[in-house]
């Protein structure tokens, strides 16, 4: 009774603060219009996730005891699912309108190792329509929901991943080696199956050639899913959790609306292959807000559909707030792209820090994505250790980490002009200012294509310390005032 007692006074003093709206502040004085954001409103309901007989041990899965929780509170019209101290061992969790999953001090929920645990569902993964297995938290079409608290949700994400032996310790690969039914695909690539082999063979990028069901139940944990895929909702919060260790992406909202995300952890090993920390893509209105990001790829990434299957949806990235974040590690800090074919605009980033990335500030794109990046504003950017470009536009994106493509002695970059059509990217009416970068490895690099050069870049308040200068092509309309690059030896 007293530790029921102790979650509603937890539960009524965060209701209480949400009633004064901290989060309206962020949207105020911005170079864009965009309306107040305020926290979903859950109702005063609660159950504890151990009276629907649950396991707290880790050792017997709570699938059903999660699914009953949730129904219950939905049929009261909504309210707070408790999640107390203990490791809870579950299959997919799906939330439901005005349900609040709320972690305690010391929970930790554990997606379990079972690929069949995880049905297939049509879906959307880096920007095409597919097929993936069903997040292990997933909403779709909800609306007042939230992910909150202090406790850790898991996807056990070395059960799906691919590994490269470059980016682990010997001792790691030799471990990796010795996992039955495993499969080192070429030199130095592990797959943890033989049906992840078949599906990654002929497959686009992460989409395979299946046709039948049966093929795709062949290759079904080669189609790992992102820990966290919210699509279609309105009003969303995630606050306080540590996402960790996903199959594939960690936070991926989708075409979501009013989404808030704030004072999270979310996190994945440094060679977690397309371990991007949060996908944000053609959300509209968007917080992300006093949160870390430490992910085996891109950190915040802004997306909105890739190619012809993302200019159909045509629903465009859109009012986006980036303020007071950390990235500690992953391909880039902040980045758009390279799936903007339905369109990013109104974005912006401000006072935040990116301590070990590959890359600070990365725009990517290439011929064939279509869309339009503008409207873009960052201000007060603080970097270290930057291993390739503070900031970077690359109009030829091929699927590669800058860091891989300078190791291998860089790319070859198309000349000539060629036609403009739907499939042309544009990125334009871009503001940069207020960067401080240490010990980067190049200052900047604009490379756009010589049918669309990258147009309206200001620049002001810059200082940048690197190995390598700043390099323009393909650039129009570039205003640089105050900015000092200081070129180490």
């Amino acid at each position: 009774m007293k530790r029921i007692i102790s979650t509603f006074c937890v539960v009524a003093i965060a209701m209480t603060a949400f009633a004064q709206n901290p989060y309206a502040k962020y949207t105020e004085e911005l170079p864009f219009a965009m309306g107040e954001m305020k926290a979903p409103k859950i109702a005063d309901n609660s159950v504890t996730l151990s009276q629907f007989d649950a396991d707290n041990t880790g050792q017997k899965l709570c699938t059903d005891a999660f699914a009953r929780a949730v129904d219950a509170l939905s049929q009261k019209g909504g309210g707070h699912l408790i999640v107390p101290r203990g490791v809870w061992l579950t299959g997919p969790v799906v939330l439901k309108s005005g349900i609040d999953l709320h972690l305690e001090k010391g929970a930790v929920i554990q997606f379990a190792a079972d690929e069949t645990l995880y049905p297939l569902v049509n879906t959307s993964f880096e920007g095409l329509d597919t097929r993936r297995c069903q997040s292990p938290i997933s909403a779709n079409n909800a609306e007042n929901i939230s992910i909150t608290g202090e406790g850790v949700i898991d996807g056990n994400g070395q059960y799906w991943r691919p590994v490269k032996k470059s980016k682990v310790t010997d001792s790691h690969w030799k471990r990796l080696l010795e996992q039955p039914g495993s499969v080192e695909m070429k030199k130095g690539y592990w797959v943890p199956s033989e049906g992840y082999a078949k599906g990654e063979q002929g497959a686009n990028m992460n989409v395979p050639a299946a046709t039948t069901e049966e093929e795709w139940q062949a290759v079904k944990r080669f189609l790992r899913p992102v820990m966290v895929g919210l699509v279609g909702c309105k009003n969303v919060l995630l606050q306080g959790v540590i996402f960790q260790n996903s199959p594939a992406w960690n936070l991926h909202p989708l075409m979501c609306e009013n989404i808030i995300i704030d004072d999270v952890l979310v996190r994945n090993p440094a060679y977690a292959q397309n371990g991007d920390a949060l996908d944000l893509e053609s959300c509209k209105n968007a917080l992300i807000i006093n949160s870390r990001f430490d992910a085996g790829d891109d950190g915040i990434c802004i997306k909105s559909g890739k190619d012809k299957d993302g200019r159909r949806r045509g629903r465009p990235c859109e009012n986006v707030v980036v303020s007071g974040c950390t990235v500690f590690a992953g391909h880039g800090g902040f980045v758009v792209g390279s799936e903007m074919s339905g369109g990013v605009r109104n974005i912006s980033v401000r006072d935040c820090q990116f301590v070990g990335t590959d890359v600070g500030l990365r725009f990517k794109s290439t011929r064939g994505r279509g869309g339009i990046v503008e409207n873009i504003y960052i201000d007060g950017i603080s970097m270290t250790d930057i291993a390739t470009y503070a900031l970077t536009f690359n109009m030829y994106y091929g699927g590669k980490s800058v860091a891989e493509v300078l190791a291998e002695g860089g790319e070859q970059k198309a000349p000539q002009a060629m036609p403009v059509t739907e499939e042309t990217p544009i990125f334009r009416n871009i503001d940069i200012r207020n960067v401080i970068c240490h010990n980067a490895g190049y200052a900047m690099e604009f490379n756009g294509l010589p049918e669309m050069p990258i147009d309206g870049i200001n620049l002001k308040d810059i200082y940048i310390t690197a190995k390598n200068d700043a390099t323009f092509n393909f650039s129009k309309n570039i205003t640089k005032e105050n900015v000092n690059i200081v070129l180490e030896k």
